[in-house]
């Protein structure tokens, strides 16, 4: 006895007087690897820092940083109770459990608990020793009192956490947590805490995934001494003992992940992305897309984008039902894919007419049969309504009303405004921008389509849409697509369209589109916060007969409004120039709607002489205001009545007329004499 005494004193000597000697030896060491150097997981976060999607390091470990802050305070409790009681007061090296370790030592000729701190764990994840012997834990010793004079607690228990093995290619709390339980240390079950705090000390032969036995004994080891040591009562104790142990691990989180791999290829040096995505509503409507398309088969997909159209945020972008899914090509981005938009670009249309003063929501025009040119255009059910309100054309997205009006505002000017608004429109190969186009005879992306009708949200200004964080400063500044006054129009109108069956109505505005061949169902709407853009169809093109945008998109993108968590936002009031009145009020010209814009155009027909159409102004001030500008007019029937941007100025017998400019920017004037002829120019003003 007194010579195990004898041994075990010396031993606890040597132990110690290692550890005083740390300073000297430390210097004949070569440097611990930088931890802030070390190859973690490159991590891609949504917009309140939660995780979309880990990639495994070079060599296919899964590691992910922790913080303190990152795990359970029950977790933490439990690994220090176990681990190193008196981790937060002694230096790295525990003396108490250095003469423990001695002891032992003596007693049994080997090392038996080592005296092994947490920072000495650290030290040796940060510098790996398979050998278990004196001068190796003289080594660790020398590391930790090193490590404790470089860094606070709580940076080493970060390392930790970060660093700690538990089985396989899972390093850190964070991937076991994630691997076992599919959820984030930040909330844990006594049992979950427990089972995390037993696998490091003999990761490979504890898995629960491939020795469940063992690892459940090491569970109870644990909560055995944390009980002791902190009083847990008997019964939590059983409870947390009969918890069953994950049998096999669950796969690493995958959101977004068209979006994080886009993300990963644009910074492929940064170890953590932050997406602007929200991790709730992506996983809600992943889950919807995956069930909706399930519905109408195999070989079907569907695309959502949702995004906060007041500063053009993605919150949520499923570019497949599922990213593994090779019948439904689910690598294939489908939100950034060139589709038609089939009637999806009528809103557009209508907006500048509205803006260009040549119609009104309550204007009449005619569903009649026309023709332009060979092109003959036909309503969907081969019907035609007659006589009807703009309103009530656009709500039935009738072919023969938007056709006529986009022959008078002009393919090459919707074409320019919506490209100068950031839409990328795309023309088949060797084909000019035609009449057609209004109908879906042209290519965009549901991306694209969603940031256009945003811009209707926003009141006629779109803003990029932006995905990553890191973007925000470098997007450019916002667009002009429509006036104030004809996107609130449009979206007024949009309102009112008749919502899928069971679908609350005035809800969102919304519009559906169907592409020729049935190959593309579209459904985009908005609401006071958010738009929200749905497509489906195959990836490769091919026709789903009977696809229609209201029977198959519209219900995806009402349910995916109710997915958001919230109820729909009002819209925008009417801004100031908004004329709500009935047909019989409106100015003569905007009662009914001519195609040829005059009806029968008179010998002595009005005309704006000054300014000419496509000029350029310059404003002048006087007294700090800015001076009206002069109109001159030629021909027409007094009275004449200005309007600008569609909005009813002044009435007037002269010939020389004048408006009161809000500021730079492009404005539509419009001069009606009184029979009700127009003529109209588009003036820049800088």
């Amino acid at each position: 006895m007194r010579r195990s005494l004898a041994i075990a004193l010396s031993g606890a000597a040597l132990l110690a007087g290692g550890a005083f000697a740390a300073g000297f030896w430390a210097r004949s060491l070569p440097p611990l690897p930088d931890p802030a150097a070390l190859p973690y997981s490159i991590e891609v976060v949504g917009r309140e820092g939660r995780l979309l999607r880990p990639y495994a390091t070079g060599d296919g470990r899964w590691r992910l940083k922790a913080e303190v802050s990152d795990v359970d305070p029950r977790y933490l409790a439990m690994l220090i109770a176990y681990e190193d009681r008196r981790f937060y007061s002694h230096r790295g090296v525990d003396p108490v459990a250095v003469v423990r370790a001695a002891w032992q030592w003596a007693a049994h000729r080997e090392i038996v608990s080592g005296a092994s701190t947490l920072t000495m764990q650290v030290a040796r994840l940060l510098e790996p020793r398979s050998e278990r012997t004196l001068g190796a834990k003289l080594r660790q010793m020398v590391r930790a009192i090193a490590l404790e004079r470089a860094l606070s607690k709580d940076e080493i228990l970060s390392l930790y956490l970060s660093l700690a093995p538990y089985g396989g290619n899972l390093e850190g709390v964070r991937a076991a947590s994630l691997a076992y339980f599919g959820k984030e240390p930040k909330r844990l079950s006594r049992a979950e805490a427990a089972l995390l705090v037993a696998l490091p000390q003999s990761p490979e032969a504890r898995r629960p995934d491939r020795h469940i036995d063992r690892a459940r004994r090491a569970r109870a080891r644990v909560l055995d001494r944390v009980a002791e040591a902190t009083g847990i009562p008997a019964d939590e104790v059983a409870a947390a003992k009969a918890h069953p142990v994950p049998a096999q691990r669950k796969p690493m989180p995958a959101l977004a992940p068209h979006a994080a791999d886009q993300a990963v290829a644009a910074a492929p040096d940064s170890r953590r992305i932050e997406l602007t995505i929200d991790e709730r509503l992506q996983r809600a409507l992943e889950i919807l897309a995956r069930d909706r398309a399930d519905t109408f088969g195999r070989e079907v997909a569907v695309a959502i984008v949702a995004v906060e159209h007041a500063s053009g945020e993605v919150l949520a972008r499923v570019a497949s039902p599922d990213f593994f899914d090779k019948e439904r090509a689910g690598q294939v981005d489908l939100t950034r894919a060139l589709r038609s938009p089939g009637s999806a670009l009528k809103p557009f249309i209508y907006g500048l007419a509205f803006e260009d003063g040549l119609a009104h929501p309550e204007t009449l025009i005619d569903d009649r049969p026309a023709r332009y040119g060979s092109y003959a255009p036909e309503n969907f059910d081969s019907t035609f309504q007659g006589t009807v309100p703009v309103r009530r054309a656009l709500q039935l997205s009738l072919n023969v009303p938007a056709v006529a009006l986009l022959e008078r505002v002009g393919v090459a000017r919707l074409t320019a405004r919506l490209s100068q608004a950031g839409g990328g429109m795309v023309f088949p190969k060797g084909e000019a921008p035609g009449l057609a186009m209004g109908l879906g005879g042209v290519g965009v992306t549901l991306t694209d389509l969603t940031m256009l009708y945003a811009g209707l949200a926003r009141q006629g200004m779109t803003v990029p849409l932006v995905e990553r964080r890191s973007d925000k400063a470098l997007a450019r500044p916002p667009s002009r697509l429509l006036d104030r006054v004809a996107a609130w129009y449009v979206g007024h109108v949009l309102s009112g369209t008749p919502p899928p069956d069971n679908a609350a109505r005035n809800r969102i505005a919304f519009k559906t589109g169907t592409s020729y061949g049935y190959r593309d169902a579209w459904a985009v709407g908005f609401d006071g916060r958010r738009t929200i853009g749905v497509w489906v169809g195959r990836p490769d093109g091919a026709p789903v007969p009977g696809i229609l945008g209201r029977t198959a998109a519209a219900p995806i993108l009402f349910d995916a409004f109710a997915r958001t968590g919230d109820l729909p936002a009002p819209l925008a009031a009417a801004p100031k120039g908004a004329i709500l009145s009935a047909n019989g009020r409106l100015p003569l010209p905007l009662q009914r709607f001519s195609a040829d814009g005059e009806g029968v155009r008179p010998r002595n027909r009005v005309r704006i002489m000054f300014p000419p159409n496509g000029a350029r102004l310059e404003l002048a001030t006087a007294d700090g205001r800015l001076e009206p500008v002069a109109l001159k007019i030629a021909g027409g029937v007094e009275p004449l009545t200005v309007l600008v941007n569609g909005v009813p100025q002044q009435r007037a017998s002269g010939r020389m007329l004048s408006f009161d400019p809000m500021g730079p920017g492009f404005v539509r004037l419009t001069v009606v004499d009184g029979k009700g002829t127009a003529d109209s120019v588009m003036v820049r003003l800088q």
